[in-house]
Formats: structure tokens, C-alpha cells, sequence
């Protein structure tokens, strides 16, 4: 129960990442390699500034405005250079290597001695559950610091998923899912394409840079590699959302991004319950990704005959 619980908390966490992928791959249909070193980025921030006395909420927060800043680049690289939008983020995600390296100021931070958002989350436990320490769920033994984590981990995703929605349903928000859907038509209609994407692609990495801070924070270390391979889960978290789903609503679809982290999460858990090594995680995760793109088209050549 113990596993299930991290699990969930993790694939809530990354959900952020889910959701800045499904913001510029899935409404600017835009292939953003950035996410690799913005989820760095995040927790390279957030970990220096917990180490070097700030408040975690305040170092969270900042890791989102890098994270924000990461994406503006990009954005200004593709609209304003007339760079190739996979290149552009490709060459951010390869100076951000070096630039967090330099935030860190080594390859490694750890946390576990350190004041965090989740160890605030853990004290939180003695209020949520009257100072009892295990939890009985249907039969399991659960630590009460576990299970506030995940509980106001989850507050936490659902806000940010409601301010999203609300967001992409004001007038800023419409032209930016107008600019993805036909640029050329909104663009006679007097907005600026080029300010959408910049704005769309720094929304999008800020919340992976977010996901990045909550992610070293609740594993207890930040590492310059942590990043590698991120973008393939954003990628199959929002796929696997979509399937579930297999609606076009946006709130559907937000929601469908966010199932799809923690489904995405718990199958991982579960092949490496099953004794796969940890040093195949990332062929694990690729084969899900490949699995997840594959189904649909499967199913729908079984439909039809």
C-alpha cells in the first residue's frame, strides 16, 4: 500500500508535467523538447534556494518563473529568429544542462535534512488525522505522513488544473487554442500569433518547471540528470489521457492529462514490482509510450472491420 501511495503522489506531482506538455504539444501542436531541462530547472532551483535558507513556497514559486523564462526563450528562438520549433528546443534544453549545472553548483542536491513543502505536508498529518501515525485503508497499514502528502499534493493539482481551465476559457486563453488551431484565421482577426506562442510555451514549461520542484522535494534530492527523458512521459501522460477520456472537452481533456500521469505512474510501478530492473526504466517507459500511440489505431482497424 505503502508503493501505491508514493505512486499516486508522484504521478500527481508529474501531472504538471503532463499538463505544460498537453499546453504546447496538444493546443500549439508544438513539440517542445524544452520540458527536459525546465523539470531540471525547477528542481535545480528550488533545491539551491531550500539549501541556502529561503522559504520552500517562496523557492517553489521561483522555479516556476524559471521555468516561465526557459519557455519565453524558446518561444522568442521560434517566432522571432524563424527557428525550427524542434531545434529551438533542443538548443534551450542543451544550454539549460550547463545553466543548471551553474544554479547548482554541482550535479547533486540532497534534501532529506532539509525544511520542504512536503515535509510541511507531513506535519500536516497530526491535524488531518488527530496525531494517529497508521492509517488502516481496507485491511493496509498507511502512514499518516504518506497519506496527507498525497492528499494535499492532489488539492494542489486539482487547483492548479481548475485555474487552467478558467484560464483557457477567458479571451487570452481562447486565442491562444485559436492560434493552434488555425493560426492564419486568427491572425486576420487582429492578435499576434507570435505573442501567443511565446506566452503558451513560458505557461507551459513554468508548470514543468513547478513539477520539477515538487518532484526533488518529495524524492529528497535534486540531480542535473533527472531530467532526461521527461518530455516521453508529458508525451505519454497526455496520449493515455486522451484514450481514456476519447473526448474533446477541454476540461475533459485537462482531467484526462492528469489520470493519464497517474495511470502512466502506477504502470511503472507495477513493472517494477513485477522485478524488472530500475536500470530499464526508461525502455519501460518508452515501450508504454509506443503501446499508448499504437492502441488507438488498433482499435479503431478493429472497429471497422
Amino acid at each position: 500500500m505503502t508503493l501505491l501511495i508514493g505512486s499516486l503522489t508522484i504521478g500527481l506531482i508529474l501531472s504538471l508535467l503532463a499538463l505544460g506538455v498537453f499546453i504546447s504539444f496538444r493546443i500549439f501542436n508544438f513539440p517542445d523538447i524544452t520540458a527536459d531541462g525546465s523539470i531540471t530547472l525547477g528542481a535545480a532551483v528550488a533545491a539551491s534556494m531550500i539549501v541556502a535558507g529561503y522559504s520552500p513556497l517562496l523557492a517553489t514559486v521561483c522555479s516556476f518563473v524559471a521555468g516561465f523564462i526557459a519557455g519565453t526563450i524558446t518561444g522568442i528562438l521560434h517566432t522571432k529568429f524563424k527557428i525550427n520549433s524542434l531545434l529551438s528546443g533542443i538548443l534551450v534544453m542543451t544550454a539549460l544542462y550547463s545553466v543548471n549545472l551553474r544554479v547548482m553548483g554541482k550535479s547533486n542536491i540532497p534534501l532529506l535534512s532539509q525544511k520542504t513543502l512536503i515535509t510541511s505536508f507531513e506535519s500536516f498529518s497530526q491535524y488531518i488525522f488527530s496525531n494517529t501515525d497508521i492509517i488502516n485503508i481496507a485491511g493496509w497499514s498507511v502512514p499518516a505522513k504518506d497519506l496527507s502528502v498525497l492528499i494535499l499534493t492532489a488539492i494542489i493539482i486539482i487547483v492548479f488544473a481548475v485555474i487552467l481551465y478558467v484560464f483557457l476559457k477567458t479571451n487570452l486563453g481562447t486565442a491562444m487554442r485559436a492560434t493552434g488551431n488555425n493560426a492564419q484565421m486568427i491572425r486576420a482577426l487582429g492578435v499576434n500569433t507570435q505573442t501567443m506562442i511565446i506566452l503558451g510555451l513560458a505557461l507551459s514549461n513554468g508548470l514543468i518547471g513547478l513539477s520539477g520542484a515538487l518532484f526533488a522535494q518529495y524524492q529528497g534530492f535534486a540531480d542535473v540528470q533527472m531530467g532526461i527523458g521527461m518530455i516521453v512521459w508529458g508525451l505519454a501522460s497526455v496520449i493515455i489521457g486522451e484514450a481514456l477520456i476519447n473526448e474533446k472537452s477541454l476540461g475533459l481533456l485537462i482531467t484526462g492529462a492528469i489520470m493519464g500521469s497517474v495511470l502512466f505512474r502506477l504502470l511503472v510501478a507495477i513493472a517494477l514490482r513485477w522485478g524488472m530492473n530500475p536500470n530499464d526504466l526508461k525502455l519501460i517507459t518508452a515501450g508504454f509510450v509506443f503501446i499508448a500511440l499504437m492502441l488507438p489505431m488498433a482499435l479503431k482497424r478493429v472497429k471497422k472491420n
